[in-house]
């Protein structure tokens, strides 16, 4: 029994449409679903991923409208670590990230940049056994393309607190962190010093990482997170997957989501994330939810167009 990598990773952003351009028009990834926060349904939940929609490319967002910048500080993850296969691929998106006015640096194997509101990312050129989790793009050929993440790096103060919760969710040591790898994915978690400021959670940051169960497994994850320290939620129905929430002790937000139903429980695979889908349990709420979100559109459907 062991976790499947990471399954998603949600941060917050002030503006969906610069979102929206930035992750589907200049990343390449695709917008599997426009939605909103279950737990506060007045404010969009965007999902961007590869072409299906798979858990372990899926980069997620709430948009707070008037949100203040936010800053990564100890207790929060600040970068996302993503695959690519190659030194070309970082030259390509070197160039391709200037071209659209993002800076970028070249670290060892990696590729280092933020997005528009301050979220850092890496692509990293790794070797692992997983299946590529490719999104389409005119401008991006395949082979260049991000293929899902790889990490996500926390900071804390204090690593080796954390490791009886870590050991007892079946994560493995490696340098620098942990990795959760399962049958057909894996994903590291790797801890970093923190800086000196506080954290302050708010536009470009990370809310929290969730990690991936399959559907039957996911009541005995909740009792080993306990097990081990934490004070997990009981079972919440996300619609298109079931999850628990924690606090691991540096205080980052673990989730643990199911794999499935998945996206095209209420869409079909060729239109992903083009119209506002609500869950069924919040479609009563349309005619008063939907005014009140700003307009987004697609720079992918305007391509396609």
């Amino acid at each position: 029994m062991k976790l499947e990598g990471i399954h998603h990773i949600t941060a917050i952003t002030e503006n969906a449409q610069s979102n929206v351009d930035f992750y589907a028009g200049v990343l390449g990834l695709r917008l599997v679903k426009k939605t909103v926060n279950q737990d506060n349904p007045t404010v969009y939940h965007l999902f961007f991923a590869d072409e299906d929609g798979d858990p372990g490319s899926d980069l997620t967002f709430f948009e707070y409208p008037g949100a203040a910048p936010g800053r990564a500080g100890a207790g929060m993850v600040h970068r996302v670590v993503w695959r690519v296969t190659s030194d070309a691929a970082l030259d390509f998106w070197e160039e391709r990230l200037r071209a659209n006015g993002a800076e970028s640096r070249r670290e060892g194997e990696g590729l280092i940049f933020s997005d528009p509101e301050g979220l850092d990312h890496e692509l990293l050129v790794v070797e692992v056994p997983d299946a590529p989790l490719i999104a389409d793009h005119p401008e991006i050929p395949s082979e260049l393309a991000l293929q899902g993440f790889h990490a996500v790096r926390a900071y804390t103060a204090s690593a080796e607190a954390s490791s009886g919760l870590l050991e007892a969710l079946e994560f493995e040591r490696v340098d620098g962190g942990w990795e959760a790898r399962g049958e057909k994915r894996g994903g590291l978690y790797l801890y970093d010093e923190p800086p000196a400021e506080r954290g302050i959670q708010g536009a470009g940051s990370v809310h929290h990482v969730a990690w991936a169960s399959t559907p039957e497994e996911l009541l005995d994850w909740r009792e080993k997170a306990q097990a081990g320290g934490a004070q997990p939620t009981p079972e919440i129905d996300r619609f298109y997957f079931r999850s628990v929430y924690f606090r691991e002790p540096s205080g980052v937000l673990f989730e643990i989501a199911t794999l499935g139903p998945g996206f095209t429980v209420d869409e079909p695979l060729e239109h992903l994330g083009e119209k506002l889908s609500l869950p069924p349990d919040f479609e009563h709420l349309r005619d008063e939810v939907e005014p009140r979100l700003r307009p987004v559109e697609n720079p992918r459907v305007q391509t396609q167009g």
